[in-house]
């Protein structure tokens, strides 16, 4: 009996030492309750023929008509093929630059320059893509963009970079690449220095060079991080990065350029086919959260990675 009275003291202190951290996570959770789960109700119109003017009680409950309606819809597999296609060279690239960039930075001795590439490579990331996507297309422009100026003075021929739909993706996972990698680059980095220094010593006594080292000590140190980053990133398979797309796409390049966000925006918004347009966007959440469960499960598995 004395234990379990220790316990529930014990229990009652720790709640009155966490009370403050609740009260202060309390704002969170409400914004999160508004503008997270209170939204959520809209996925009614999912199976509804919605009209505005008669509300969700009110529209015509239709079932699984708007599902089907979309998988019989001929720009669908193209459009499900291009999302997955860029999302997939995305995550892949966004793995791999910046692992590479990282190890290379920290052969880097001088901590002056070090500092300087890190901040220089990193500001893009907190550039939006309206201002971003204003400077590539004034870069890439086939008249006067300096991409093109370049290569006309070597004779070449205008290349049209976001109106040739075979190199418009490629252009998507490039810039957005560019953008992202400084950002990724400082995960990897603060990886870099949790690694015992004796490693390197003992390397250096057996002989092995600076690339020897990157290759057997670093990469082999980081290797918890970057399965952790991976699997976490397969939730992100079906987002290919609206903002991005939306500011770079024209009507041009929607055979290869066109991905789901995109889709719903114009069958919804433009089209007015909001049942048909939540539909979408319902599978592709479901979708999403299915691949979020099992990268996360691979996380725990390889990573020993836990929320709770």
């Amino acid at each position: 009996m004395p234990v379990k009275l220790a316990k529930t003291g014990d229990k009652g202190s720790r709640l009155r030492q966490q009370t403050p951290m609740h009260l202060m996570l309390l704002p969170c959770v409400l914004v999160l309750a508004v503008f997270s789960y209170y939204p959520m109700i809209g996925i009614v119109i999912a199976f509804q023929n919605y009209n505005p003017t008669k509300g969700f009680f009110n529209s015509p409950f239709v079932g699984w008509e708007n599902f089907e309606y979309v998988s019989l819809m001929p720009e669908t597999l193209q459009v499900l093929w291009n999302t997955v296609f860029i999302a997939l060279l995305k995550i892949l690239l966004g793995l791999l630059v910046p692992i590479a960039f990282a190890i290379l930075l920290d052969l880097v001795r001088r901590s002056v320059v070090k500092r300087f590439v890190q901040t220089v490579v990193y500001i893009p990331h907190f550039l939006s893509w309206v201002i971003l996507s204003g400077i590539l297309i004034d870069i890439l422009s086939p008249s006067e963009g300096i991409v093109n100026t370049a290569l006309k003075s070597f004779g070449l021929e205008p290349v049209f970079f976001l109106s040739n739909e075979t190199m418009f993706p490629y252009v998507l996972v490039v810039t957005d690449v560019w953008k992202e990698f400084g950002y990724g680059t400082i995960i990897y980095l603060a990886a870099i220095t949790s690694i015992n220094p004796a490693l390197y010593e003992a390397a250096v006594m057996d002989g092995a060079n600076r690339f020897r080292q990157a290759l057997h000590v670093t990469l082999p140190g980081i290797l918890p991080i970057v399965v952790l980053m991976a699997t976490l990133s397969l939730g992100n398979v079906l987002n290919a990065g609206f903002e991005q797309v939306f500011n770079l796409y024209s009507p041009a390049v929607y055979r290869t350029g066109d991905i789901l966000d995109t889709f719903v925006y114009r069958i919804g918004l433009l089209n007015s086919q909001y049942g048909v347009a939540t539909a979408v966007g319902l599978f592709k959440s479901v979708v999403s959260f299915v691949f979020i469960a099992v990268g996360y499960r691979l996380a725990v598995k390889y990573a020993g990675y836990r929320i709770f």
